[in-house]
């Protein structure tokens, strides 16, 4: 019987390979814009690149979901207009939506 706890090394290698192409990948992206000049407008788009990224990922799982996502949704918005915290806001919807969850 095998080990359940054992790793198979092909999945070891991807993910330490998927780690690798991300480092370069940000490391060169960061390198890159020390070298070249930003305009404001760029340098802008890349202020609100995390939060385009947080909605892009939760936006569709928000629509697909129900009434508990929806209340937690508006329990971020809140949070996250109160506060302009991006992590605060997603720490305390993730709790909402667990809590709503257990209870509607």
């Amino acid at each position: 019987m095998a080990d359940p706890l054992a790793l198979d090394p092909t999945v070891v290698a991807i993910i330490a390979a998927m780690a690798v192409a991300t480092y370069l990948t940000k490391s060169g992206g960061l390198w890159l814009l020390t070298r070249v000049g930003v305009s404001d407008r760029v340098e802008a788009a890349l202020e609100v690149l995390p939060g385009a990224i947080v909605v892009a990922v939760l936006g569709p799982e928000l629509a697909g979901g129900g009434p508990p996502e929806w209340l937690a949704g508006s329990v971020v918005a809140a949070v996250a207009w109160r506060t302009g915290n991006i992590f605060l806001a997603l720490v305390t919807g993730v709790g909402a939506v667990v809590a709503f969850r257990a209870v509607l």
